[in-house]
């Protein structure tokens, strides 16, 4: 089993909250990590179709044949359950960790997680693995065999399995189901062409207008769109910083895929080779980048605070992480050999930007230390604590 940061973060939690909430993108490990870390508590699944009906229809009897302490799985599809656990926390409101509810983020969960439990729980994402919790699995592994495969638990668990005919299974599961479920999309295939724009576009800043043309849609209906996408994590934005080095700064977001091997999935790429042949790759890289730096903060329940620059003039950082009161500007590059020139970016930005420090860049090649005070790291061994 893959030992998750979250882990204790989770389990200290519940010694402060009479509730836990664990959020995160199906398959992503949510189940396996709070029956690891919860042993003693019962478990109820809510994709059962008769235990859902018994908790939508008659919360208290439900509860009588499942009392706390209780794993709630899969909340989403009732979350109106929520506001029977309140009533229940509300007898005893000292008793923690008595309830843990794990769920696939969605606009009505969430609004109704935080009116009817504010206060009573602690609510933490769990996304995929990051490159760090995959240990020597992901040291071993090739770059483009990573981008293929990704981080789900279940494709490390089982090395065997397909991964092209994973993430097309859990594409279909998640249109057909999910997004029906979320929203009332007439059009599932003009959705998912939306999405497959989407991929040829990570790491880009997403034009609606434009895209809506390609599409077919409306861009308010892109939006929307984007809205399903992010409250399922399967997207994410990185917005942009400002800075003192010029009034020109793009202000519209990035938009990266939390779990990259999806994207790749879009694309249509199926083997490693395809991926080192395709012109998206650097793109691909960075987003894989990008993605476990925002990991890696949300492991540590902290808020990613993650960032880039672009100015009209075109200077760019790929990355921007706040510390404290200052920044860190972060520039990817998938070359594994080292050029002196990746550093330009970081280096400008450290001069103009006051409260910058530790410049990094993170490429596929070996560590380096330089004199100029610049921090290169392989991308495995890249940490944004």
């Amino acid at each position: 089993m893959i030992k998750r940061q979250l882990s204790k973060l989770v389990l200290e939690m519940a010694t402060q909250y009479p509730v836990v909430t664990l959020f995160g993108p199906r398959q992503s490990g949510k189940t396996t990590l709070v029956r690891s870390a919860f042993p003693g508590h019962a478990y109820v699944n809510l994709e059962d179709r008769e235990v859902r009906a018994l908790a939508t229809e008659d919360p208290k009897a439900f509860f009588k044949n499942n009392p706390p302490p209780v794993i709630l799985d899969e909340i989403q599809h009732v979350p109106a359950l929520a506001s029977a656990v309140q009533v229940l926390v509300d007898e005893r409101r000292h008793d923690m960790g008595r309830f843990v509810l794990t769920g696939s983020h969605q606009p009505l969960l969430a609004e109704t997680v935080s009116q009817s439990l504010a206060g009573r729980t602690a609510v933490l994402d769990l996304y995929p693995p990051t490159i760090a919790e995959l240990g020597a699995a992901a040291e071993a592994a090739g770059t483009d065999e990573l981008l293929l495969r990704g981080f789900m638990p279940e494709l490390w668990r089982s090395p065997g399995t397909d991964p092209v005919a994973w993430y097309r299974n859990y594409l279909r599961t998640y249109v057909e189901r999910d997004v029906r479920r979320i929203v009332n999309v007439r059009n599932l295939v003009l959705f998912e062409k939306f999405l497959t724009l989407l991929a040829g576009r990570t790491g880009q800043i997403a034009n609606l207008h434009g895209l809506a043309g390609e599409v077919g849609v409306s861009s308010t209906t892109l939006a929307d769109w984007l809205s399903i996408l992010e409250a399922s994590f399967l997207v994410f934005r990185l917005p942009p910083c400002t800075t003192n080095i010029s009034k020109r700064v793009v202000k519209s977001p990035k938009i990266y895929f939390t779990e990259t091997a999806l994207a790749v999935h879009l694309l249509g790429l199926e083997t490693a080779a395809q991926v080192a042949r395709d012109p998206l790759r650097g793109q691909l890289f960075e987003n894989l980048v990008v993605a476990d730096a925002m990991k890696q903060r949300t492991n540590m329940g902290r808020e990613p605070r993650l960032s880039f620059l672009r100015t009209g003039g075109g200077f760019e950082v790929d990355l921007v992480a706040a510390s404290g009161s200052g920044t860190r500007p972060i520039e990817i590059k998938s070359s594994m050999t080292w050029h002196g020139d990746f550093a330009a970016g970081v280096l400008r930005y450290q001069a103009e930007t006051p409260r910058s420090s530790a410049p990094t860049v993170v490429y596929d090649g070996t560590d380096l230390d330089l004199s100029n005070g610049v921090t290169v790291r392989n991308f495995r061994h890249f940490s944004i604590q």
